[in-house]
């Protein structure tokens, strides 16, 4: 299929993984922090990575280590082509932040390929594409960082063999704040800590939050929204590696957030409010906590991004 276009740019939106009690099944978009790519068509009939900026010479740009070119090249692969093409990446956002920093520039690098390619994809069949860059990541290809991402608004992820993402409504209203404490956490760190086996009784209260999650989410009902965002399995374990996440959750709750959680693996945090007053009123305060203990943050305020990755005219 002939290229329409020789160069594009794009941004793809950071995430929020887990909703609570969606643990790896269900994620959503903001509106920022995100990720910029620039993809040039050229002849060489390779991917290569030409400039990353942002990133403080942390990320490779051997593009079979670089979650972007390894994204574009499964596509390419899938679809029987060799097409050369130039990738200058600008992170946005903060890495190792808990908010999909890899799934972002996995995103941003297939949709962008794929726009220049004619779209011969839809975006939801895109996804399993920029899995492959989560593979190259963290060491398994999830969606629950991708799938908002490329897709915008509330996902849910009912399978991953075969793959069925469905998307969940977005209440009028509904914002989020994040709060990003400077303060490193290994994603394999976070996971060693999850535990291998619940019980029974735990995993019933976690399945129960999940489903009425959804049920609040279709009928816009902020308070059981609130009550349902309630994780028993994952926050407990990861709790313990964020600074004073107990005395920011009860900042958070007592200023006015309907629930608030680790976003991803952390260590951002995340706070669910009803209008945007409440949540610059709750962003304020776990920043003022944070400031009060001598800990950096970088904070910002969204609405659910319903759009995911866009094209920057």
């Amino acid at each position: 299929m002939p290229p329409k276009k020789a160069a594009i740019k794009v941004y793809a939106p950071a995430t929020v993984a887990n909703l609570a009690c969606g643990f790896d099944v269900m994620g959503l978009s903001v509106r920022e922090p995100g990720d910029e790519l620039s993809l040039m068509l050229n002849s060489s009939g390779k991917i290569s990575v030409r400039r990353i900026i942002g990133d403080g010479g942390k990320l490779s740009s051997d593009p079979k280590k670089n979650t972007a070119s390894v994204a574009i090249q499964a596509m390419l692969d899938h679809m029987g082509i060799r097409q050369g093409a130039d990738i200058v990446l600008r992170k946005r956002m903060p890495l190792g932040s808990g908010l999909g920093s890899s799934a972002a520039s996995a995103v941003a690098g297939v949709f962008a390929m794929n726009e220049l390619l004619g779209r011969p994809f839809s975006k939801s069949a895109l996804v399993p594409f920029a899995m492959e860059g989560e593979r190259i990541a963290c060491g398994s290809a999830h969606a629950d960082n991708v799938a908002p991402s490329m897709m915008g608004g509330i996902v849910l992820i009912r399978s991953y063999h075969p793959l069925e993402i469905i998307s969940l409504p977005v209440p009028s209203q509904m914002y989020i704040a994040l709060v990003h404490p400077q303060v490193e956490v290994l994603t394999r760190d976070a996971r060693a800590v999850l535990p291998r086996k619940i019980p029974l009784e735990t995993g019933i209260r976690q399945w129960a939050n999940t489903a009425s999650l959804v049920a609040g989410l279709f009928s816009s009902n902020f308070t059981l929204i609130g009550k349902s965002m309630e994780d028993h399995v994952a926050e407990p374990a990861r709790a313990k590696l964020i600074p004073y996440f107990k005395e920011a959750k009860e900042a958070a709750l007592l200023d006015g957030a309907l629930s608030f959680s680790i976003s991803g693996s952390g260590p951002t945090v995340f706070a669910v409010c009803k209008g945007k007053a409440s949540a610059l009123r709750v962003m304020s305060s776990i920043k003022k906590m944070y400031r009060d203990k001598k800990i950096p943050t970088d904070q910002y305020l969204s609405p659910v991004n319903r759009d995911g990755v866009i094209v920057i005219p």
